[in-house]
């Protein structure tokens, strides 16, 4: 990934941290106090909200710019391109950690992952998952950085970049940080700016992971082998999507839906109802788990051949996680049941 070439930069201020920042000349960003407080450049206006960081132009006075990734606002997006380097840092790098929050309640977080937070310096994050840290250890952090939706980019550099300049650093996340998360993409982007993961001793701190906390809620429904697909198309081709339901649906496998709906993309919902249809009957049990963890949590079990009308009620949107029985699970006291097998060794 390359620097950012949205900026003509004329002139070098001093940076806080140990690179060096540079200011624009473009009409987009003023020239009177672009500094940064954690040393990447930074091609900002002098309210730009970024505290460490690449190349920003887009003249935001909140955190809500992409801080961290070069941007512009007149296109419309807060993905950009990487903006510094391991060479633009001259301190002596700190601890990057990628904690999972679990389900989103203080009780559903790892005790290491408390630990990792209280010990960061720095906590990084979406907005909504910085909101459920308890206080008692966001007070203890020296600095705060959300984002709104979108921006895993930015922010992940921005993270990055905080941990270049000395600082020890937290990007948090829901759940796990490897599932459908962030602990990727920090790898991803580490490489690109010429660092290594040993430079900040980077590590991954779990935590319940979506599929589990629901499956929790709906009684047993995982025991046996499962298969969790996203039906989020913003990263993976919807016809890459409908293959892998295809594949999960025909084995005798439970399927976990993440990212099941939204108002821009509801039609990728109803296909993936259209393709469990097509493989298990229409009473296979369905269990529906929203907002786990969470003041507004619902949860429901219902038939998959009652699953799509369902795409219009307020229990499925983005917080929403499904999960699909296969041929052998059943439904007890209001309880999802999925057999492990021990009914074929054992009399009981």
């Amino acid at each position: 990934m390359s620097t950012d070439t949205n900026a003509d930069t004329d002139a070098e201020s001093t940076s806080n941290c140990g690179a060096s920042s540079t200011e624009s000349n473009t009409s987009e960003a003023s020239t009177d106090s672009s500094s940064s407080k954690c040393g990447a450049s930074s091609g900002t206006d002098d309210s730009s909200g970024s505290t460490c960081g690449a190349s920003s132009s887009s003249g935001s006075s909140s955190s809500s710019s992409s801080c961290g990734a070069s941007s512009s606002d007149d296109d419309g997006s807060n993905e950009k391109e990487v903006g510094s380097t391991v060479d633009d840092f001259d301190a002596e790098p700190g601890q990057l950690s990628a904690v999972g929050l679990g389900p989103g309640h203080p009780e559903g977080m790892t005790d290491r992952a408390k630990t990792a937070l209280l010990e960061a310096d720095h906590i990084v994050g979406y907005t909504t998952y910085i909101d459920l840290i308890p206080d008692e250890i966001t007070e203890e952090a020296d600095e705060l950085y959300d984002t709104p939706m979108c921006g895993e980019v930015s922010r992940t550099e921005e993270a990055i970049d905080r941990a270049l300049a000395g600082n020890d650093v937290a990007i948090v996340g829901s759940g796990d940080p490897n599932v459908y998360a962030l602990g990727g993409l920090a790898l991803e982007i580490l490489e690109s700016k010429g660092a290594t993961a040993s430079m900040v001793d980077f590590e991954a701190v779990p935590g319940v992971p979506a599929a589990q906390s629901c499956a929790a809620r709906l009684g047993a429904p995982l025991v046996n082998d499962t298969v969790s697909i996203s039906l989020s198309d913003h990263l993976v081709p919807m016809p890459e999507i409908e293959s892998r339901l295809h594949s999960a649906a025909k084995e005798s496998f439970t399927v976990t839906i993440y990212n099941p709906w939204s108002r821009k993309r509801r039609e990728n919902f109803e296909k993936a109802c259209e393709i469990l249809l097509a493989h298990r009957d229409e009473d296979t049990p369905v269990g529906i788990v929203h907002g786990a963890g969470r003041d507004d949590e619902q949860v429901m079990i219902t038939e998959l051949g009652e699953l799509e009308e369902l795409g219009e009620s307020e229990i499925v949107d983005m917080t929403t996680t499904i999960v699909v029985g296969n041929e052998d699970t059943y439904v007890w006291d209001d309880r999802m049941v999925t057999p492990r097998g021990y009914e074929t060794k054992y009399d009981y």
